[in-house]
C-alpha cells in the first residue's frame, strides 16, 4: 500500500533551506506545500525555486490542513516563537540549530511539545552521518574501551560579507561540536574551560571568529572542541570538520575532507558532500517520525538542553576565565 503523501511547510526561506528543499526531493512521498519568509522578495525567489506556494504569513502556514510539519528555519532568536506557533496548531517541527538562545527557552519548548503531544525534533544533522553512527556503536558496546579524549574541530574561513550574516562561532558552530561530542560518547560535559579570539575579521570586532574549548567529560575523559572561521588548514591532513575519538583500546575518526566536490558550496568554499547527506538523513528521520508516530531520534530535546547549558557554561568561563562545572 502507498504511502499518503506527507506535506511539509518552511518557516525561513534562507541558505539552509535550500538544503532541506533539496532533502525533501530525496525523499518519496514527501511534498513540500509552502515557504514562508519575513522578506518577502527572498520568500518569492525561493517558492519559485522550489515551485512551491508562498505564504503570506507565518500563522496562515501552519493552518493550512495540507501540511503536517514544519521546518523551523529562521534565525535561532525566533526558534522559539514559531516552534510554538506551528505545535498549537496542531503541527510536528524540526527546529535547526542552535535550537534556541536560551536554556530556559529550550525547557519552554519541551513544555509545549509534552502540552501539545507534537514532536519537537532538535535539528541536529551532523550526527546523522553513518561514520559517527559507528562510531557511537563501538563505543556503546564497549569496542574502544574507556573515553580516553575526544576532538572535534571546524576550521573552514568565512569572508567578511559571509561571516556578517552569522552570528560569532560560539553560537554559530560550537552547537554543532558539543551534541558531536555527546552522541559519539554517550556522555555529558561536567566543566568547562574555554577561550575566544577574532584573528581574521578586523571589521567584526564584537564577534569571534576563533573558539576553544576544553571539556572534562562525565567519566573523567577530556574532549577539546575548536571552532573557527578565521581560516582555512591547508595540511596535507586538515581538520576542515573532523572528529576523532580515542579510547583505551580503539579510535574513531570522521572527517568532511573524505568526500569533496570542486565547486562552491551555499556555506563553503567547496562542496563538502557529507554535509548534504547530514541533513537529508535527518530530514528523513524526522519523515518517518511524524508518520509512524514512534522510533530513536538521535539526539533529544534533553540532549539539547544540555548543549545549550554546555555553551552557556563556555561563554562563562570566557567572561570569567575560570574554569566552570556544568550543571542543569
Amino acid at each position: 500500500m502507498e504511502k499518503k503523501t506527507l506535506g511539509i511547510g518552511f518557516i525561513g526561506g534562507g541558505e539552509i533551506s535550500i538544503l532541506h528543499g533539496r532533502a525533501i526531493k530525496e525523499i518519496e512521498n514527501v511534498r513540500l506545500i509552502g515557504i514562508w519568509n519575513r522578506t518577502v522578495s527572498t520568500g518569492e525567489r525561493r517558492a519559485e525555486e522550489e515551485g512551491c506556494r508562498l505564504f503570506e504569513s507565518a500563522e496562515a502556514l501552519v493552518k493550512d490542513p495540507d501540511i503536517q510539519a514544519v521546518c523551523i528555519l529562521t534565525n535561532l532568536e525566533t526558534h522559539l516563537e514559531y516552534a510554538k506557533l506551528a505545535m498549537e496548531a496542531g503541527k510536528d517541527v524540526l527546529v535547526e540549530k542552535p535550537l534556541c538562545a536560551t536554556r530556559e527557552e529550550v525547557r519552554e519548548l519541551q513544555r509545549i511539545s509534552k502540552k501539545t503531544g507534537r514532536l519537537c525534533m532538535p535539528g541536529h544533522n551532523m550526527i546523522y552521518d553513518g561514520s559517527l553512527m559507528r562510531t557511537k556503536k563501538l563505543m556503546e558496546n564497549g569496542n574502544l574501551g574507556d573515553l580516553v579524549s575526544c576532538y572535534v574541530m571546524y576550521n573552514i574561513y568565512h569572508n567578511d560579507e559571509r561571516a556578517s550574516t552569522l552570528p560569532g562561532v560560539i553560537r554559530q558552530l560550537l552547537t554543532h561540536n558539543l551534541y558531536t561530542l555527546m552522541f559519539v560518547t554517550g556522555q555529558r560535559p561536567v566543566k568547562a574551560i574555554a577561550m575566544k579570539s577574532n584573528r581574521n575579521h578586523p571589521l567584526q570586532q564584537e564577534k569571534e571568529d576563533l573558539a576553544m574549548v576544553i571539556f572534562q567529560m562525565e567519566s573523567g575523559g577530556l574532549a577539546h572542541l575548536s571552532v573557527s572561521f578565521a581560516s582555512d588548514d591547508l595540511s596535507p591532513a586538515p581538520w576542515t570538520y573532523t572528529m576523532k575519538l580515542i579510547g583505551t583500546a580503539g579510535t574513531g575518526h570522521y572527517t568532511y575532507q573524505d568526500w569533496v566536490e570542486v565547486k562552491k558550496g551555499i556555506s563553503h568554499s567547496h562542496t563538502f558532500t557529507a554535509y548534504q547527506d547530514t541533513i537529508t538523513n535527518e530530514v528523513e528521520r524526522f519523515v518517518d517520525l511524524v508518520r509512524n508516530g514512534s522510533g530513536k531520534i538521535l539526539s533529544t530535546m534533553e540532549d539539547a538542553l544540555w548543549a545549550q547549558i554546555a555553551l552557556e557554561a563556555a561563554e562563562e568561563s570566557i567572561r570569567s576565565e575560570m574554569a566552570v562545572t556544568i550543571s542543569l
